[in-house]
């Protein structure tokens, strides 16, 4: 008797959300790549295309062209600094804690792929007409959002002095390790550094 023929399972069916948050998803993380591979001037339409395994129309559809698909680039690192902190349960931490989590969550982030492109993207839009600025006053204002989730609400321009303390120290250590490839114990000295000056003023607010 012969053996019932059996039929491979079907495969599911993505929906065209699904399909188009999936090719928006693989050409973002190849611009990502390829500027932590190549640089930025070496990123061009066709290494994107190449890396994404997508059509430079497929490209346009998506996100109309490559100042489209760098600004998405952007939006992109900071959601995913956002989501870094979204799972944080403020409320029954201590400020300490807070600082803690906060501090080392955002050193994740300065020190990933997406925030090195992010910053060779924005001095380029610099160098070029200034553009930039409207983007850092928009990831001025996300960062604004998660800061006060975590730490309340200092005196306006104290909030944005210490802010912008804490950003540049942490960018700045992001960009030190780097350039010299980096001394562990330094780096976590420098943090605890930070980490207490923010105690100290959060506190004193």
């Amino acid at each position: 008797m012969a053996s019932p023929i059996r039929r491979a399972p079907k495969r599911e069916r993505r929906s065209h959300a699904e399909r188009t948050a999936e090719t928006r998803a693989k050409i973002l993380a190849a611009v990502v790549e390829s500027i932590a591979e190549v640089g930025f001037q070496r990123t061009t339409a066709v290494e994107i295309t190449r890396r994404a395994g997508v059509t430079w129309g497929a490209v346009q559809h998506h996100f109309g062209d490559k100042d489209g698909i760098l600004l998405a680039v952007l939006g992109d690192s900071f959601a995913r600094f956002a989501a870094r902190l979204e799972d944080v349960d403020v409320e029954h931490l201590a400020l300490d804690q807070r600082v803690e989590l906060f501090v080392g969550r955002a050193f994740e982030h300065f020190t990933s792929r997406e925030y090195a492109s992010t910053f060779e993207i924005l001095l380029d839009h610099l160098r070029r007409d200034g553009k930039g600025a409207s983007w850092q006053l928009e990831m001025s204002r996300a960062w604004d959002r998660v800061w006060r989730r975590f730490f309340g609400a200092l005196p306006r321009r104290r909030r944005g002095i210490v802010q912008h303390y804490t950003i540049s120290v942490l960018s700045g250590l992001a960009s030190t390790l780097l350039l010299e490839g980096g001394d562990a114990k330094l780096r976590d000295a420098e943090l605890d550094l930070l980490r207490d000056t923010l105690v100290r003023e959060l506190r004193g607010a």
